[in-house]
């Protein structure tokens, strides 16, 4: 299955996402930087000499003058107090500071000093200390941009070199184990308490069968289920400990999710007791292994940014601030109420509540900075929850149920899009998907809305225009109020929730291009890492991986995509080798599902290798559950065949 198939069919995530970018140089991905354009904190009062060359004016303009002010760097760093990159006396003697005392990467702003000291705490101006380094970093970025050009490579960095560790594996049946086997176990509880859905012959019958009346098809749909190594991460635990569905009655108390949560693990932990470690046997044609954390963090991703003016990653984890890391002040920061819960790799999941912003701020940052362009965009990384939900608001600048600036919404399989004009009333006047698409699926999605004047409203989903055209020759003009407030996940007024998981949110004061918006879409979203799987000692070239881009894809699994065979010795080449039949082994066993590479077989040769990008292996990307958790998963990849390496 390919990847862009994967978006419609199996929780699909990225069409294309980091494959054409690792066609570039270094290896790695090549990442546009665009500038941003960001207004001063309070408006710097410079007086002094003025820059003398642009790359100073371009340190001033996007570093100087966002980190200058009293409560950032400005209370410390002037005159009195070195490193002196934000003295107001002199620009140049700042900007020859700055450079001077190392704080500043410009090849690689993330790995910046500045950066990784505000990260530890050091005067951060907001509550999450790495929302304010991923600040600085759009700033340092932004200067690069115009001080080394507009692009960058990801350098790799070779892995520490480890063998793949034994584990547990499933037994071949169900009452393999005696008492403490899947049947004595988990098995009863699944019966008693999951049986009215998950069994073929249920009323409303609800896959997967983990309690069909055939206790070896039960086995085999609970496998996925369940985690061996560590009972308290697997899904039929996690099911009712985190998402309380369908909790059972404990000694008459309905709903109790707690210990019904605390008995399947038990069970699982029973019957995980019963099996034997097992080491990876020795016939098998192995990579070396590394985790989620041991790779090269695939950051930039070529987004288009060049007006953006507010930007959610929700990097922070906890608590209850979204905060804007757009960089371009002020800040436009959420507070976060009622139902929701963080998802790891990077997002939050709305289940009855919202994420608001101060009708203050939202004037500022929307109404001000869209009124002078009169045109914008809402772009938003989201998992709707389900297809059955109508007039849900996902992202919203509004004062009520029916008085909006503009709204971006769920109604069933289609995307909403209302916006308010001159010639509009209060609440706008609605865009949507047409019924016959059903663009709008239950899975993560890319989606961008888009006004201008000239052009009127457009609606794209996965980088692909829709069709749908709001009339153009309207204007914004003076028609927006300033009373109202940056919402999202609700309705300001919580009347209208909507069921969802956001990855990533931005309004640019532009309307994008449809280049702007597949760039943005391929750029994909989240934490992204290349893994580089050593294999080298299976083949004759020195420094040899296969690199894999691989991501958290929520609390539950990882993307694994776009394999590629590639040497960090520019001056090798591969010869002919062949590559048949590669399979992803996590924790000392190859996963039971999403082995999408298992049909794989091709031979590398010199004619379709670069000596910076390597030699592609596949373009599908496919779904790895996690087992322990992304600090501790550690992943390897099995052949059939590689180079003259075979187990069949």
């Amino acid at each position: 299955m390919t990847l862009a198939k994967l978006i419609n069919k199996v929780r699909p995530a990225y069409a294309v996402l980091l494959l054409a970018a690792l066609a570039g140089c270094g290896g790695g991905a090549a990442t546009t930087e665009n500038p941003i354009v960001n207004g001063p904190v309070a408006g710097p009062n410079y007086v002094g000499p003025p820059p003398a060359t642009s790359d100073i004016q371009a340190f001033k303009l996007n570093f100087w003058d966002n980190l200058e002010a009293a409560d950032r760097c400005g209370s410390c760093h002037k005159p009195s107090q070195s490193p002196r990159f934000v003295r107001d006396d002199d620009i140049n003697l700042a900007y020859q500071d700055t450079n001077s005392s190392g704080i500043v990467d410009l090849a690689n702003p993330g790995l910046s000093r500045i950066v990784a000291k505000v990260r530890a705490g050091h005067h951060c101006w907001l509550t999450d200390a790495n929302a304010c380094g991923d600040t600085i970093v759009r700033w340092i970025t932004a200067w690069a941009s115009v001080s080394q050009g507009s692009s960058k490579t990801i350098p790799l960095t070779p892995p520490v070199i480890v063998e793949p560790g034994p584990a547990r594996a499933f037994p071949a049946t169900a009452n393999d184990g005696g008492a403490n086997s899947f049947a004595n176990t988990v098995y009863p509880l699944l019966v008693a308490n999951c049986a009215g859905c998950h069994r073929p012959d249920a009323s409303v019958p609800q896959q997967p069968f983990f309690a069909s009346s055939d206790v070896n098809v039960a086995f085999e749909q609970a496998k996925t289920k369940m985690n061996l190594d560590a009972p308290a991460m697997s899904r039929l635990v996690l099911r009712l400990r985190n998402e309380f569905h369908n909790c059972w009655t404990i000694n008459g108390v309905q709903g109790d999710c707690v210990n019904s949560s605390a008995r399947m693990e038990a069970a699982i932990t029973a019957f995980a007791g019963g099996i034997p470690v097992t080491p990876i046997p020795p016939a098998w044609v192995t990579s070396k292994a590394l985790g989620l954390y041991g790779g090269t963090v695939a950051s930039g991703g070529s987004r288009y940014e060049a007006n953006q003016i507010a930007l959610y990653e929700f990097k922070t984890g906890s608590g209850n601030q979204a905060i804007d890391t757009s960089g371009v002040s002020p800040a436009l920061n959420l507070t976060l109420s009622g139902g929701f819960q963080w998802v790891g790799g990077w997002g939050v999941q709305f289940t009855g509540g919202k994420a608001q912003a101060q009708t203050g701020p939202s004037a500022l940052k929307l109404r001000n900075l869209i009124g002078s362009t009169g045109e914008y965009s809402i772009e938003a990384w989201a998992i709707p929850a389900n297809v059955s939900q109508e007039e849900s608001r996902i992202i919203s600048y509004s004062g009520g149920n029916d008085t909006r600036n503009f709204m971006l919404g769920q109604t069933l399989y289609n995307y909403d899009f209302f916006n308010r004009s001159q010639t509009t009333g209060e609440n706008g006047v609605q865009l949507s998907t047409p019924d016959a698409q059903r663009a709008l699926q239950a899975s993560l999605q890319h989606v961008v809305v888009t006004f201008d004047p000239v052009n009127g409203r457009r609606i794209y989903v996965n980088g692909v225009d829709t069709g749908v055209r709001g009339a153009g020759g309207q204007s914004i003009g003076n028609s927006w109020n300033d009373t109202y407030a940056f919402v999202m996940g609700n309705e300001v007024s919580n009347t209208f929730p909507w069921l969802g998981t956001l990855k990533l949110a931005a309004i640019h004061n532009r309307a994008l291009t449809p280049t702007q918006v597949t760039q943005n879409f391929v750029a994909g979203v989240g934490e992204k890492y290349l893994l580089l799987f050593s294999v080298s000692h299976l083949i004759n070239m020195p420094q040899a991986y296969v690199m894999f881009e691989v991501s958290q894809y929520d609390s539950y699994a990882y993307l694994f995509s776009y394999p590629k065979l590639i040497s960090l010795d520019p001056a090798v080449l591969p010869g002919n080798i062949p590559v048949k039949g590669m399979r992803i082994g996590i924790n000392g066993t190859e996963h039971l599902v999403g082995q999408a590479y298992k049909p794989l077989d091709i031979v590398v040769t010199d004619a379709m290798y670069s000596n910076t990008a390597g030699a592609s292996l596949s373009s599908v990307g496919t779904i790895i559950g996690l087992e322990r958790g992304p600090t501790l998963d550690e992943f390897f990849l099995t052949f059939e065949q590689l180079g003259s390496q075979m187990n069949v």
